[in-house]
């Protein structure tokens, strides 16, 4: 399925059940391929240690960390760097 991300912007919940139910959904913006949004049952398909599966959904979703020398506590750096927007 494509869609457009003005029609991801009007209609999230459609989007995403299509998702849930399975379905691979390319975002477009200007008639060209931006995202895919892919359900994350696709994920678990090809590996059988669900423990594994969670570690690789981790490390994707925080891999921009993981090579920082600098940052030992990556939710103490972030509550930090928060700190300042309660002014």
């Amino acid at each position: 399925m494509e869609v457009t991300i003005k029609q991801l912007r009007i209609e999230p919940g459609r989007i995403i059940s299509q998702a849930a139910s399975g379905q691979e959904i390319t975002v477009t913006y200007r008639g060209k391929p931006q995202a895919k949004i892919i359900p994350i049952a696709n994920r678990k398909k090809n590996s059988t240690d669900e423990s594994e599966n969670e570690l690789y959904l981790s490390e994707e979703l925080f891999g921009i960390w993981k090579d920082r020398k600098d940052i030992e506590n990556v939710e103490r750096f972030v509550r930090d760097q928060r700190k300042g927007r309660n002014l």
